[in-house]
């Protein structure tokens, strides 16, 4: 790509990022991605409770996102927009997550006969769906800040997340949970009592950096949206190298 066109781009703004996408510039849907990933994985993972399955949701939603550039109408800011693509395919997951977990417990309860037939020490472990990133563990305040966030009722979790450590302004949050915005200032103030009292004062969400977003998570997300795009005929194979 054109060095100065690649500057343009990584100046420009959402709508202008979008317009950009519209034309047919995908390099400007990476860059749009690599701005927004934290906030949307941040949204999605406090719904999820699941790294794996919060980068899944992103990927999602990104797609969708993709898919329907041209239905977007600016009657909200790009990132409320977006976000709220996430949230709605990280809800959709949690119910379906729900349903399937219901059939394996009753699987499980209906083979417990044949279990009980396995030799000693073959019992089969459970799935590891989790990919732990160890960096954003390291620091003890920022575990516990986190281990808290994740402890919150769900009507408080995601609204604080979005609300107190994204930074969003309570009329998009509004916006994004389909609620209103007295709604959302009151359960942020709910989630901060519960948060400062569960913490007394060791509680500050920017100083431990929770939920921190590293480099290779976010590249993994582009890399899967990538890979929905070649299987589309929207970029080349990796070994392609016309331009």
């Amino acid at each position: 790509m054109d060095t100065q066109i690649q500057h343009d781009f990584a100046k420009a703004d959402d709508l202008s990022l979008i317009a950009y996408c519209r034309a047919g510039h995908l390099a400007a849907f990476d860059i749009l991605m690599r701005r927004h990933n934290q906030q949307l994985y941040r949204a999605a993972r406090s719904i999820l409770h699941d790294e794996a399955e919060a980068e899944d949701a992103v990927q999602d939603a990104w797609w969708k996102a993709f898919q329907h550039l041209g239905d977007f109408r600016a009657d909200a800011q790009p990132a409320t927009w977006l976000t709220r693509i996430t949230v709605n395919e990280a809800l959709m997951r949690r119910r379906r997550n729900k349903s399937r977990e219901a059939h394996i417990q009753s699987a499980y309860q209906a083979s417990n006969e044949q279990d009980r037939m396995l030799p000693p020490g073959s019992n089969v472990p459970a799935p590891d769906t989790a990919r732990p990133d160890q960096s954003a563990w390291r620091a003890e305040l920022r575990q516990r800040i986190e281990q808290h966030i994740d402890a919150l009722p769900d009507i408080y979790r995601t609204v604080f997340m979005l609300r107190g450590v994204e930074e969003m302004p309570a009329a998009e949050v509004a916006q994004v949970l389909g609620m209103p915005e007295a709604t959302v200032r009151v359960r942020f103030m709910r989630a901060r009592h519960l948060l400062q009292t569960a913490m007394r004062q060791e509680f500050d969400p920017k100083a431990a950096g929770a939920f921190s977003f590293a480099g290779e998570r976010c590249d993994r997300i582009v890399a899967g949206v990538h890979v929905r795009m070649r299987a589309a005929g929207l970029l080349p194979g990796p070994t392609d190298n016309t331009h």
